[in-house]
Parts: C-alpha cells; sequence; structure tokens
C-alpha cells in the first residue's frame, strides 16, 4: 500500500513537473512615452536613434506593425494592460491619476498577474505603477493627504492597495513620474532619491529579480512585468549617456532605456532562459511633446515615423505604439504581422497560452493575440478597438476604417478642439488608413454609411461593458459620454 501511495506521488510529481517546464516565463517591458518612430528597426529611413536592443528583439521575434494602447496616456493603458479592460469603463473618464488615493483597479477584478498567480506563476513587477494606491503614516496609520504635485510619502510609509494587493509577489518601483523620488518595495517606502537614478535601479532589480528566478530550481514559471518610466519626464540621461545620440537628452535617454532593455535580456540568455521565456516589448502612448520634437524633427528623427500625432492624440502617433514578441520555441524569428491588437489583449493572450479559460468576471475587452505569434489570423468575436485620448474623445478603429469624434487631435496636437471648431471643421472624422496611414484625407462627410457603421458597433461596445462575448458585464459609470465636444 505505501509502495503504490509512492508511485502515485512520484507520478503526481512528474506530471507536475512537465506541466511546468510547459509554461512559458513571460517578461513584458512597458516604456513610458516612446513614440512608435522611437525605435530604429520600425523607422528605418526616419529613425536617427539608435536602439540595438530593441532592434535585436525585432530581428529574433515578431514585429506587429498595427498595435495600439488603450489609450494615448499613461494610467488608461497601464490599468488595461493588467485587467483586459478598457480605463474609461471606470470613474477614470480622462485624464491620469496623480496618487494618494484608492488603487483604480478594484480590489475583486482579476489582473494578469492575480490570473497568472493562480496558475502557478511567480509574479513580480518593477517600475511605475501609475493607477493611485493609499500612503499610510508609519506612526499613525491613518491615510497621507496630497499636499501638492510632488508630495512625498515619508519613509517607513505602507501602501494598503497596490501591486502586491492585486497579484503580484513582489514589487520594487514608484507611483508616478511625480513622486519618482520614492522608492517603494512591496508595500513600504523605502528610500528617497533622484530621479536619475531610477533608471539604471529598475534595470538592476529587473536582471536581479531574473537571476534570483535561475537560481531557483523549483521549476516555477515566472511573470515580470517592466514599466519602465523612461524615456518620459523627468528627461535625465545619467552622465555616461549625456551626448551618446548627438540629438539631445531625449535621443540619449532612449539610448539609455534600450540599454536596460538590453540588459535583461542579456540576463535571460545567461541563465539559459530564452528558449522558454515569452518577452513583450511595448509602450503606453506615443512620444510626448517634452522630446521637443521639432528640433528632433530638424534634425531628420521622426517620433511617430509616418504617422500624425503624439501622446495625447486621437490621431496614430497618440496609440500606435511599438510592440515586439520574441518566443524562439512558437514565433519565426524575423517575422511580422500586420494583424489590429491592443495592449489588453495581453490577458486573453496569457490565458490562450496557458490554455486556461479566463476569469468570468474579467477581460471584458481582450482578444488573444496568440494566434498571429504562429502566423495564423487572430480569431475574436470584438469587432474592432476603440481608441481614447486625454481629453476622453472616443475613436472607432474597425478594419481599415478609423472614425474619430473629435473635430481635433482630441489632444495636445493642433488643431485642438477650439481650433477646430472655430475653423469649421466637421464634428468628427473618419480615415481610410489603407491608403491613408498619415490622417491627411478626412472621409466623413462623403462615407456616412461606414460612419454610422463604426458608431453604432462602438455605442455597443460601450453600453455592453464588454466589447468580446461572455458574461454580462457593466461599466462602473452609469453614462459615459461618448461625443466630448458635441455635435
Amino acid at each position: 500500500m505505501r509502495f503504490k501511495c509512492l508511485i502515485s506521488i512520484l507520478c503526481l510529481t512528474v506530471v507536475a513537473n512537465l506541466s511546468g517546464a510547459a509554461q512559458p516565463n513571460i517578461v513584458f517591458v512597458l516604456c513610458d512615452d516612446l513614440g512608435y518612430g522611437d525605435v530604429q528597426i520600425l523607422n528605418p529611413e526616419h529613425g536617427k536613434i539608435p536602439t540595438p536592443s530593441i532592434d535585436r528583439l525585432g530581428r529574433e521575434g515578431m514585429i506587429f506593425t498595427d498595435a495600439h494602447s488603450g489609450s494615448s496616456v499613461c494610467t488608461p493603458t497601464r490599468y488595461g494592460l493588467l485587467t483586459g479592460r478598457y480605463s474609461w469603463r471606470t470613474s477614470l473618464q480622462r485624464g491620469v491619476v496623480q496618487g494618494f488615493e484608492p488603487c483604480l483597479i478594484a480590489p475583486e477584478r482579476p489582473t494578469v498577474a492575480s490570473f497568472l498567480k493562480a496558475q502557478g506563476y511567480h509574479t513580480a513587477m518593477v517600475g511605475k505603477w501609475h493607477l493611485n494606491f493609499l500612503y499610510l503614516d508609519p506612526e499613525t496609520q491613518k491615510p497621507i493627504q496630497r499636499k501638492g504635485r510632488h508630495t512625498l510619502a515619508p519613509v517607513g510609509s505602507t501602501i494598503p492597495d497596490g501591486p502586491v494587493d492585486r497579484g503580484f509577489d513582489y514589487y520594487h518601483g514608484f507611483h508616478h513620474a511625480g513622486d519618482m523620488k520614492g522608492v517603494i518595495e512591496n508595500d513600504t517606502v523605502i528610500a528617497h532619491e533622484d530621479e536619475i537614478h531610477m533608471l539604471p535601479r529598475l534595470t538592476q532589480k529587473a536582471v536581479e529579480y531574473i537571476d534570483a528566478r535561475a537560481q531557483d530550481d523549483d521549476g516555477q514559471p515566472f511573470f515580470l512585468y517592466v514599466p519602465y518610466g523612461s524615456p518620459h519626464t523627468p528627461i535625465v540621461p545619467t552622465e555616461a549617456w549625456k551626448g551618446k545620440s548627438g540629438l539631445g537628452d531625449y535621443a540619449d535617454f532612449v539610448m539609455q532605456t534600450d540599454a536596460g532593455f538590453g540588459e535583461i535580456l542579456a540576463a535571460l540568455d545567461r541563465n539559459g532562459l530564452t528558449d522558454n521565456t515569452l518577452v513583450v516589448f511595448s509602450s503606453d502612448n506615443g512620444c510626448s511633446k517634452a522630446a521637443n520634437i521639432p528640433a528632433l524633427a530638424q534634425q531628420g528623427h521622426q517620433v511617430s515615423a509616418e504617422f500624425r500625432g503624439s501622446k495625447a492624440d486621437l490621431w496614430e502617433g497618440g496609440h500606435r505604439v511599438p510592440f515586439i514578441v520574441r518566443w524562439p520555441e512558437v514565433v519565426q524569428a524575423g517575422s511580422r504581422s500586420d494583424q489590429l491588437l491592443c495592449l489588453t489583449d495581453f490577458f486573453a493572450s496569457c490565458a490562450d497560452i496557458l490554455d486556461t479559460k479566463l476569469p468570468s468576471d474579467g477581460a471584458e475587452d481582450s482578444v488573444s493575440f496568440l494566434p498571429a505569434l504562429k502566423g495564423e489570423p487572430i480569431v475574436s468575436t470584438r469587432e474592432g478597438v476603440i481608441h481614447h485620448s486625454i481629453s476622453g474623445h472616443f475613436g472607432y478603429r474597425m478594419g481599415k476604417w478609423k472614425l474619430l469624434l473629435a473635430r481635433g487631435s482630441g489632444g495636445w496636437t493642433s488643431p485642438k478642439e477650439d481650433q477646430a471648431k472655430r475653423s469649421r471643421a466637421p464634428v468628427a472624422q473618419l480615415y481610410d488608413l489603407a491608403n491613408d496611414p498619415g490622417e491627411t484625407t478626412n472621409l466623413y462627410e462623403s462615407q456616412p454609411e461606414v460612419v454610422q457603421r463604426l458608431l453604432a458597433q462602438l455605442e455597443a461596445d460601450v453600453s455592453h461593458g464588454r466589447s468580446t462575448e461572455g458574461s454580462t458585464a457593466k461599466n462602473d459609470v452609469k453614462q459615459i459620454q461618448l461625443w466630448k465636444s458635441g455635435r
């Protein structure tokens, strides 16, 4: 009897080990304000900033040419990436969060991290959170109030609703650019230091994590999410990188960020983890005006490549982002995909990779891109992708068509909404991206049937609480205003 029990235990152990071996490690590196055109392999003619590490990933993996962030600004994209749900379904209808408030991700909502953790993964995050959390005073344990744009919580302050309470086993990083000096580990503020040290710190911690997981011989797969705070402001390349690009501080900072990503890839190589690790590289939105886009353009560098606009805008430059995937066991090296996807799709893709169902109460706007990694068409119950600008203006993409419910950029690029209204621009815009990727010819008035088809689908996706088939869902707010500038 004891012999049979021993055999059963050994068999179960073997099955568990085989199951663990079949699960890839997952590393997702998300840059902050890195434009599509800032990656040289994506913009060979007008990309003047050397990005050898990202380019390496492109040569060894698959480049997606039509990938989009969930918003053209930071917080909403990060919410969508981690939850598989558009952020405008929450109370955040425009802009970004400022910190010192309860976490935007509800405690009961599944995240990619909590999902993967339930599938046996060790989960870690190293970088920028920017989804709000509270700081508790180390003495009174009462919430600390934000008193200004750059309020810093004291060292020793604790966080009751941060990354480690939303599915991550380990966290090291900061909340957002305004309080980047506050260094957090797990649920505690551990130090204050100058922002120039944050990028090297994050790279070091990410590498240390990979090394530690490799040395742990339990075979547990890991998920490492590295949302860099660069090349977002403050634009602070270290002394070793200043002047490297010959194009200014922003380009230097992009190069330093690329080098940090290279160290992460090197850590995977050094530890023999490359073959069975899915690596995703992307950005939360387009390049910021803080990069001094006109000065870069004068030097021949186009931050958005051939696309119009930049961060905050509804135009492509606001939300079409670099998206490169390497997984040697599955993805053909040097391949490309023109299939449409959104960063919200990461959640469903992880479930598909593990051959596991999505949580019934989450990932309402997520579609698996695993078929694309195999060179196959993405199968989706979602009709299109919803775009969103900093001011809350909506756009809808279906096939080659793109509808914008805005007169102008919907963001920071001219013409802004007031300017466009004064010039008597149409109330909305429609573009044929197959023939006009630069969004130069507005077809809103000449293609009314297309407009109505896209608008009806947008309205349905918003009102149904989800854009995919699945359990009935609701938005967190009763009413979502689609036409921010009126009709």
